[in-house]
């Protein structure tokens, strides 16, 4: 399972944890039998908190304690005699933010059963763990030395973070619960607890439910899964002639872009929110960064495969403005996460290929010695060189461990009621993990969700695994998905012209005009395909407000939407040498083209919400049903403050998107 974890390690610690280690040592743990005292959470009816102090060390041969913060939502149909612990991903992601979401994702399940959400320990409001070297990482000389200095602070209470630990705390929850039975859904990381506590307590568990697979001894220290499914993954995104219009084999683009890029980083420029140049560089470790982003936006996956085919022909433009908005997304995705836990947990527990009696460097040269002799297609089209710097190895080489070896999970697990889901275009954690563990099940149900990313639950567009997840408590038999073709606006966008000549005219017109009003149109297309990018780059806490949103164009310029629903245009340019300005209001547009290239004039909302108006002193029109003004106008004030969620917002922007001419 790759993670983007080492990256941003030290820009989290400041903010994620900021918390100090609670540890009491010498106090006597809470009996197996103790109740767990539950009290009304602020204004929530739906939840109530209550805690749970666990010892530290689960044998009991090292004193101390922690405490678990949990969330309990009751059974709404008579006393609950089972319960449902969701399990979140990292490890390091804390699971209390999300109880909400867990019991809206699970709601068919949880008739006649609790659902409990706990914050594993060393995450969240589970005793966090802190590093002040990850603080001050400033004054250390290396990455290494940082985790090294974290490892030293946080001492030998290190060694009880690991995947067994957090089993026997759900153990002690279903004791101190009073419960007789435990369904289990893990997501991610999760379904790596998950299965480890099947493997301890059979007899304690009603059935799992595993959304996408980590599994009982992974990840892979190279992340050869994922690597392995880079190039069906990026097939996928051009099955059905998706691709027709832009390439014949993305596979082969991004080998060539690679191929260039190992003489170096690939140079280029990026317009920011506020039309500001500037440079950038992009290395084969952040075009993997690109795809795992990825998992979670289907329409980052497809401008992907348009940004590498334009990189790899000489324009970096798409690819640098794409990067950029992966970072925005990527920083998002890690608020709350504890990055010391996540190595006391990484590094305790993965099988690196290197003996742990040696120092660091001889570590680092024996996994480095073990990429290498892997063979080249196991990580085509990327390397050796791209499979280390993404593993965990450079900074667990310096890990200082407190045991001899990883501990080892059984490879079999018990045969219990399984649903295993598995998003067609995960990465992080492939189908070839899902299938693994329903091999080693013998009647699990693995269902493979099409277009689906990381996290199939919460990220699926359409309805096939809630379905599921309810047929398999209900008696009723599981439904393979059903395929289908991305919509419209889901596939990958065409080549960004080089400049105007490059634009056929627009249908109905001719010459320079034409050119421009189809320019024009492509435009329009560009922003909402930004817009959608910048709102999956968004905290979804956000968006219940809709926050001003400003993206670059792709050669220059910038466009804004302001809350209210103004859209803003300054200069916004996605062909060389045409601009777009002026602003879109409810019922009211006002637009200037103009550009070196473009044939110039001004269009405003005439009836029935199309563009009219002259370029080149030529009167043009645009219906509202070509779709570049429903995309634009009709996407009013209201419809773009009313915005619920992150997922809802984006749909409805790629509908509209999907009726956009020249898509």
């Amino acid at each position: 399972m790759i993670r983007s974890v080492r990256r941003s390690a030290t820009a989290l610690a400041g903010a994620a944890l900021a918390a100090a280690t609670s540890l009491c040592v010498g106090a006597a743990a809470t009996p197996a039998h103790a109740e767990i005292a539950f009290a009304r959470c602020g204004n929530s009816n739906d939840f109530a908190c209550g805690h749970l102090t666990v010892p530290l060390d689960p044998s009991s041969a090292t004193p101390g304690t922690l405490t678990l913060a949990m969330r309990r939502h009751r059974a709404p149909v008579g006393p609950a005699r089972g319960a449902i612990i969701a399990l979140a991903g990292g490890p390091g992601q804390p699971a209390i933010p999300f109880a909400e979401a867990f019991a809206e994702l699970l709601g068919p399940i949880a008739a006649t059963r609790d659902l409990i959400v706990f914050d594993q320990r060393g995450i969240g409001l589970s005793a966090p763990l802190a590093c002040h070297a990850l603080e001050n990482h400033r004054t250390l000389r290396s990455f290494g030395a940082l985790i090294e200095a974290c490892g030293s602070q946080l001492g030998p209470a290190r060694g009880f973070y690991t995947t067994p630990d957090t089993v026997a705390d759900i153990e002690a929850i279903r004791r101190a619960g009073g419960y007789e039975k435990l369904v289990l859904y893990g997501t991610s990381y999760g379904t790596k607890v998950a299965e480890q506590y099947a493997q301890r307590y059979p007899s304690h568990v009603e059935a799992l439910v595993l959304d996408s697979v980590v599994t009982p001894n992974g990840p892979d220290p190279l992340n050869r899964p994922s690597f392995a499914a880079i190039p069906r993954i990026l097939r996928q995104e051009c099955s059905e002639g998706a691709c027709a219009h832009l390439t014949h084999e993305p596979v082969a683009d991004l080998a060539r872009l690679l191929r260039r890029m190992r003489r170096g980083p690939l140079r280029g420029r990026v317009i920011d929110g506020a039309g500001a140049s500037h440079r950038a560089l992009v290395s084969s470790g952040e075009l993997v960064e690109l795809l795992l982003v990825g998992d979670f936006s289907p329409l980052l996956r497809a401008e992907f495969i348009t940004a590498v085919r334009a990189a790899a022909d000489g324009d970096s433009a798409g690819l640098t403005r794409l990067l950029a908005a992966a970072r925005r997304a990527g920083a998002h995705e890690g608020q709350g996460f504890d990055t010391p836990l996540y190595f006391a947990t990484t590094c305790e527990e993965e099988h690196f290929p290197w003996s742990r009696t040696a120092d660091p460097s001889m570590r680092l040269m024996q996994v480095a010695a073990a990429a290498r002799a892997l063979p080249p297609a196991a990580l085509a089209p990327f390397t050796a060189r791209d499979a280390l710097e993404q593993s965990d190895a450079g900074a667990c080489a310096h890990w200082p461990f407190t045991t001899p070896s990883p501990p080892v999970a059984s490879t079999s697990l018990p045969n219990l009621p399984t649903l295993i889901l598995s998003g067609e275009a995960d990465l992080r954690t492939p189908t070839a993990n899902a299938r693994e563990v329903a091999n080693a099940i013998p009647d699990a149900q693995l269902l493979v969700v099409p277009h689906a990313g990381h996290s199939v639950l919460g990220a699926e567009q359409g309805s096939c695994a809630p379905q599921a997840l309810q047929a398999m408590f209900t008696g009723k038999p599981i439904q393979p998905c059903r395929a289908s073709p991305q919509p419209p606006s889901l596939r990958p966008p065409p080549l960004p012209p080089l400049g105007l000549a490059l634009v056929a005219p627009a249908r109905g017109y001719r010459g320079l005009p034409g050119r421009t009003l189809h320019a024009l149109t492509l435009t329009l297309a560009d922003f909402s395909r930004q817009l959608i990018l910048q709102l999956a780059g968004t905290g979804s806490e956000a968006l219940f407000t809709l926050p001003t949103l400003s993206v670059g164009g792709l050669r220059g310029g910038w466009a804004r939407l302001a809350s209210g629903g103004v859209l803003s245009f300054h200069e916004y340019s996605y062909i060389p040498g045409v601009t777009l300005s002026g602003a879109i209001r409810l019922e009211r547009a006002d637009l200037r083209i103009g550009g070196s290239a473009a044939a110039h004039g001004t269009l405003r909302l005439g009836a029935h919400h199309a563009l009219v108006g002259t370029l080149g002193g030529r009167r043009v029109r645009v219906s509202s049903s070509g779709g570049a003004t429903a995309a634009i106008v009709t996407t009013d004030a209201q419809a773009r403050s009313n915005v619920a969620s992150r997922n809802s917002a984006a749909r409805e922007l790629a509908r509209l998107i999907g009726r956009l001419p020249g898509r």
